[in-house]
């Protein structure tokens, strides 16, 4: 199992041991997508979804998914995350709202699980909230944009 951080000697899996890693500044941002139709869509700006505000609910729901990543992600460690930002940009050409989650702590991993959890959770939040609605939404294109800290540094993704 030369290599694989995630086993042990017996081929098990296991929590990565983090104690000797550098304290260091750590930011990630992740994006996705989710598609409607433009009837969706102009239900969510008139705020007329019976469930109530589509979009401060999902809000709610990143930032609570991005603190409760390590319950979820079977090895990821749990982490006094220091900042947690959900973003929503409206697009009518495509008719979608694109999440983008902001996540940062000081610690001795990263936080690119948490971002992504944030903007998956979001994208389901959304779901929930309009399949009454419609139920052919399309939840797409989550993806780590950048991350910043740690030892493998400064990554930003390409187009």
């Amino acid at each position: 199992m030369d290599g694989l951080t995630h086993f042990n000697e017996q081929g098990r899996a296991r929590m990565v041991d983090v104690t000797e890693k550098a304290v260091t500044q750590r930011t990630a941002i992740a994006a996705g997508e989710i598609h409607m139709a433009p009837e969706t869509m102009e239900r969510i700006k008139a705020g007329t979804m019976k469930k109530g505000d589509v979009l401060a609910v999902a809000q709610v729901a990143g930032i609570q998914a991005a603190k409760h990543n390590w319950e979820l992600i079977p090895m990821c460690h749990p982490l006094p995350l220091t900042g947690i930002d959900i973003a929503f940009s409206l697009s009518d050409e495509p008719c979608m709202v694109e999440i983008r989650a902001t996540v940062s702590c000081t610690g001795v991993t990263g936080v690119e699980m948490e971002a992504l959890t944030a903007v998956s959770v979001a994208a389901l939040t959304i779901y929930d909230m309009c399949k009454a609605v419609q139920k052919d939404m399309q939840i797409t294109n989550i993806r780590l944009l950048e991350k910043l800290g740690g030892k493998s540094g400064h990554y930003i993704a390409q187009d």
